[in-house]
């Protein structure tokens, strides 16, 4: 089941680099991987916001989106999330602005309540708030980028004073905007109630309540219809942890020490999430069983992704969570095989070449018996003409 005849591929890029490497490399690999992801054909990257835990280094998406816009061409960049209690609306809108501007529309301002609980803590806010003023802040940036007159606007944490933006948004209505959904209802609810994209994890995380793909969808749409918006599944993104090699065993070769680490000693050891209750040595059998990640061959992913689609009811972007699990050269291959085996199979474009493919197979015979008699006449008519000039 799809949402749309072509599928939309990218990037969620928190990123995850380990604790003990050098951190400005790191930096400059997650860069170079939006150019090979550029030059492969991929639709869109998210770049993350986070400012603590030492896992996720890329403290302001807006600069570095800004980098990687001077470093490629068509790929469009989001910002995956902006965190948005952690600032004002008025500055928010503002960068995205400059950003859809120094782009020419290739920005998408993603947007959610903060992921990681130490920055929260680092800044002062209240945890139990952050979703209500994410929803507060996003209504205030949309009507920043959509009405002319000046707001004047008060919160609890933060005011507005006849305030507009003297910079137009290039995209128009205004820039694009997606909302992360990991944990609750709230980011499919505010996604409806806005009409916004959503970006879903493969296997929502959903600590207080079970929360099924399918589940989170049907919240979003109710949400849009109390709110008279509409929602579409061509605009949701499913992300999962993904790695392809030639073969399943060196696939699942490649990620076992590294995958084994992202989920031991970030997710569960620094940030105090459970982790699966299975040896180390078999916790990327485990992701894998259970639909968080898709380890294998181009073929592996093609029924990964069909999986997907039959446990969300379709969808239109598959998000690829960047982890940087492997050696570098791997890496860079297993993008290679989804945009050379994968995405082909889910955007229509091999479709004219298989049916010519087909089609010259079904008259070869045919072409062959012409060939060969058209060679015949060839040499009929040399031997003639040279039996004349004897």
């Amino acid at each position: 089941m799809t949402a749309s005849q072509r599928m939309k591929f990218g990037v969620f890029l928190a990123p995850f680099h380990r604790v003990g490497e050098n951190p400005t490399l790191a930096i400059e690999r997650d860069l170079e991987l939006l150019q090979w992801l550029d030059y492969l054909g991929f639709d869109e990257a998210y770049i993350g916001e986070h400012h603590s835990a030492g896992w996720e280094t890329i403290a302001s998406p807006e600069i570095f989106i800004a980098t990687a816009a001077e470093r490629t061409r068509h790929i469009r960049l989001g910002t995956g999330v902006i965190s948005l209690p952690y600032h004002h609306p008025l500055m928010v809108a503002n960068r995205m602005v400059l950003l859809d501007h120094l782009t020419r529309g290739r920005v998408i301002l993603g947007v959610g309540p903060g992921a990681l609980g130490t920055d929260a803590y680092m800044l002062g806010i209240d945890p139990s708030r952050q979703r209500e003023m994410m929803d507060e802040s996003l209504g205030i940036i949309l009507r920043l980028m959509t009405e002319t007159e000046p707001i004047t606007y008060k919160s609890d944490w933060f005011e507005l004073h006849d305030a507009h933006l003297q910079l137009r948004p290039y995209q128009q209505p205004h820039v694009p905007v997606a909302v992360a959904s990991v944990e609750s209802p709230a980011g499919v609810t505010l996604a409806g109630k806005y009409g916004a994209a959503v970006l879903s994890m493969a296997v929502p995380r959903g600590t207080v309540r079970k929360t099924t793909l399918k589940d989170l969808w049907a919240i979003a749409e109710e949400s849009a219809a109390k709110h008279g918006q509409t929602v579409r599944r061509e605009d949701w993104g499913i992300v999962s942890g993904m790695h392809l090699a030639e073969t399943r065993e060196e696939a699942y070769a490649d990620i076992r020490v590294g995958g084994a680490r992202i989920v031991t000693e970030y997710f569960q050891n620094t940030l105090g999430n459970p982790a699966p209750d299975v040896p180390e040595d078999q916790i990327v059998d485990y992701m894998v069983e259970h639909n968080q990640w898709i380890v294998g061959t181009p073929d592996d992913c093609v029924a990964g992704i069909e999986r997907l689609q039959e446990m969300s009811g379709g969808f239109g972007s598959f998000m690829i969570r960047v982890e940087d699990w492997a050696p570098r050269e791997k890496i860079l291959r297993s993008y290679e095989l989804l945009a050379r085996y994968v995405m082909p199979r889910f955007q229509g474009s091999l479709a004219g070449i298989e049916m010519s493919s087909r089609w010259a197979s079904d008259i070869k015979e045919t072409l062959q018996t012409n060939r060969r008699a058209a060679i015949q006449r060839a040499t009929d008519t040399y031997d003639a003409a040279a039996a004349q000039t004897r």
